[in-house]
């Protein structure tokens, strides 16, 4: 009996009707398999993974091959997303045994959920030089059945190596400005001056660098910094990576030129280039970054957004051609016979010139994904804006990708960051109303009646699965960014409730942090990574977070917990700033304060909201920002902060150190770095 049919998992539904016997990660398939003194096979993945699905085809869904696994072994199914410390603990143990990992993640556990054999994908027959899953499944029964010693002795091996693995970065000092020049130097390394971004293919959208260079750059005027920002930025918003008729950004490019990308577009990758586009605009004033922000946030809003208000985890890559088949990409690529199918030949060819479509194609079969030109000279942008059109309209003819409606906590957290401070920017009120209903969301589902967060939620129910340290980091920067744009104490209000658990149920000696609570699940090693990967880590999102707070409450806890978290950033800043980008972010607003900006002055007042803006557009490393009525009480900050000559006054504050307040928005400007 297949066992996932009642599970909230959109990516474990997928395989409700597989004929292996699938359970979910739990006690009850660990005691099965020690019932029965069988392995357990332990499959991970998410719903939007092109080569999971490839796997299930060929192999889960074949009945030989679920029969096979019925007998021999007990099958566990695990959602990356919805159980990422399952996932980080047996991917380390991936890549130590081989050197690399990746989804699907195949893993062979003893009962007593110690792993002894690993692989990612495994084809259903052998080819280029990998066994067959088939070969792999009698392999490992084999082992398990006559060579139990030798399969006991790895398992046992592997779980002291990795359960002898433990940071101690906490408390051993703050990075200073000769690691974050290190961290700068390091960079300059890696970067590709050719088609920006940093190292070779495949290449993943750097939005934690972009905002470590934006945010060094406003400090200490470094143009290099900037223009590698820029040049990124701007490379990636040109080429296939990002989705030039609706907006959005694919997951990564298999090349490096950003030419084709994988076609899964992830929640949390357009959160943070939304706000990465929206800051480089901030700081140069770039029309480009702009198009790009708002694009990508409208694309979240309408492609994203669920019923209840929140943002959903992911778009797939595959989608139906038409055919019956489910291909990558399907839904994207153009040929010049479809192009002239919709737009007729002249508008067509001219189409074609400018995106880059050609008969030879740029992807597969001769489909090209569409590019924007290098230096194209002057365009007919009406002619164009016109063709675009036409293009998305036939394309919402097409059969739609399909979407992981799961709302991830810490995703949402960085949604909510990015559009409200989008909105801000932008004067889009509407962006920041769902960034409102999505913060809602969290508090009323994810935090419900209880005084922990829920890791997710799908139709307005909440998982069953404890939040892990990004959620608490990301939500409660998600919250700050809020209390910043709307001027609504509350939100830093749940920003400290959940910070305190942080300090209280995820920290180690010295201040380290864990990835889950101290209370969690017990797994063979305690979850702990600090390394920025596609997302920030849990480590440096609450660092982040346990800044901003400190400087808006005073909060020496909050603070000295910061600067201990930050300790890991001084040893691996300088070594290897690339995976370590929202850390490098966070010291720079260390360093710089933050600076604490305080309005105050009536709602109403037009005065009043010159001097918000003012700030919100401010480019000083990390600010925080609070607005209310003179001497309020909605945020510690506008405490004794009267109005000056009866007008709307902005205070600044850092390192214990107040300038005279002012109520000239120019000067407040430059006061923060604004341009």
């Amino acid at each position: 009996m297949n066992r996932l049919a009642g599970v909230t998992s959109p990516y474990l539904l997928q395989h409700a009707d597989n004929p292996v016997d699938w359970w979910p990660w739990g006690a009850e398939a660990f005691e099965e398999a020690r019932r029965r003194d069988v392995p357990v096979l332990l499959s991970v993945g998410y719903s939007a993974c092109h080569w999971c699905h490839v796997m299930a085809h060929e192999s889960f869904e074949d009945d030989a091959t679920g029969a096979y696994l019925n007998e021999h072994f007990v099958s566990v199914k695990v959602d990356r997303e919805e159980r990422p410390d399952v996932d980080a603990v047996y991917m380390e143990a991936v890549q130590a045994a081989t050197g690399h990992g990746g989804w699907p993640m195949t893993v062979f556990l003893t009962p007593d959920a110690e792993p002894f054999y690993f692989g990612t994908y495994f084809p259903p027959e052998p080819r280029h030089g990998m066994p067959s899953f088939r070969q792999v499944l009698e392999g490992v029964a084999a082992a398990w059945r006559d060579r139990r010693d030798e399969v006991d002795e790895v398992a046992g091996n592997i779980v002291r190596e990795l359960s002898g693995r433990s940071l101690a970065h906490g408390g051993d000092g703050v990075p200073g400005e000769s690691e974050l020049a290190q961290a700068l130097l390091g960079l300059t390394r890696d970067y590709d001056e050719r088609h920006g971004g940093f190292g070779g293919a495949p290449k993943f959208p750097p939005s934690m660098v972009v905002e470590f260079l934006l945010r060094h750059h406003a400090r200490t005027g470094s143009e290099g910094a900037l223009q590698m920002a820029a040049d990124t930025c701007e490379a990636m918003a040109r080429g296939g990576l990002y989705d030039q008729l609706g907006g959005g950004f694919a997951r990564y490019s298999v090349d490096r030129a950003w030419v084709v990308p994988h076609f899964e577009k992830m929640l949390y990758d357009n959160a943070l280039l939304c706000r990465a586009y929206t800051h480089l605009w901030r700081a140069t004033g770039s029309d480009l970054a702009r198009r790009v922000a708002l694009e990508t946030a409208d694309f979240m809003v309408r492609e994203l957004r669920t019923p209840e208000g929140g943002f959903a985890s992911a778009l797939d890559a595959d989608s139906d051609d038409g055919t019956g088949r489910h291909v990558e990409g399907a839904y994207y690529v153009w040929t010049p016979a479809r192009l002239r199918e919709v737009l007729g030949e002249d508008d067509a060819a001219y189409a074609a010139r400018f995106y880059g479509v050609t008969e030879e194609g740029t992807f597969e079969e001769g489909a090209s994904v569409l590019q924007l030109p290098q230096g194209a000279g002057v365009v007919d942008a009406e002619r164009l804006d016109r063709i675009r059109r036409r293009l998305l309209a036939a394309r919402e003819e097409r059969a739609r990708p399909g979407r992981d409606d799961k709302v991830v906590a810490a995703w949402n957290g960085l949604a909510v960051a990015a559009l409200a401070e989008t909105g801000a920017c932008f004067d889009r009120p509407d962006l920041v109303e769902r960034a409102t209903e999505a913060a809602d969301l969290l508090v009323r589902v994810h935090l419900g009646e209880g005084a922990r967060l829920a890791r997710t939620s799908k139709d307005g129910r909440a998982g069953a699965n404890a939040g892990v340290l990004e959620d608490y980091g990301d939500v409660a920067e998600g919250f700050l960014a809020l209390a910043a744009v709307t001027g609504e104490g509350v939100w830093l209000e749940f920003a400290g409730f959940l910070l305190d658990i942080v300090l209280d149920r995820f920290r180690g000696e010295g201040g380290t942090l864990y990835d889950t609570a101290h209370d969690a699940e017990p797994l063979i090693r305690r979850p702990q990574d600090p390394t920025d990967n596609a997302a920030p880590s849990g480590w440096t999102a609450a660092a982040g977070a346990l800044l901003s707070y400190a400087a808006h409450t005073g909060s020496e806890a909050h603070r000295t917990a910061a600067e201990q978290a930050l300790g890991v950033v001084k040893a691996l800043g300088p070594r290897a700033p690339r995976f370590v980008g929202w850390g490098l972010a966070v010291a720079e607003a260390l360093l710089d304060g933050p600076r604490e900006v305080a309005v105050a002055g009536p709602a109403d007042d037009a005065a009043t909201r010159a001097l918000h803006r003012a700030a919100l557009l401010g480019t000083a490393p990390g600010a925080v920002v609070a607005v209310g009525e003179p001497d309020g009480d909605e945020f510690p900050l506008l405490r004794d902060r009267p109005l000056v000559d009866g007008r709307p006054a902005a205070y600044v504050c850092r390192h214990f150190t107040c300038d005279a307040p002012t109520t000239d928005p120019e000067r407040l400007a430059r006061q923060l770095g604004g341009h």
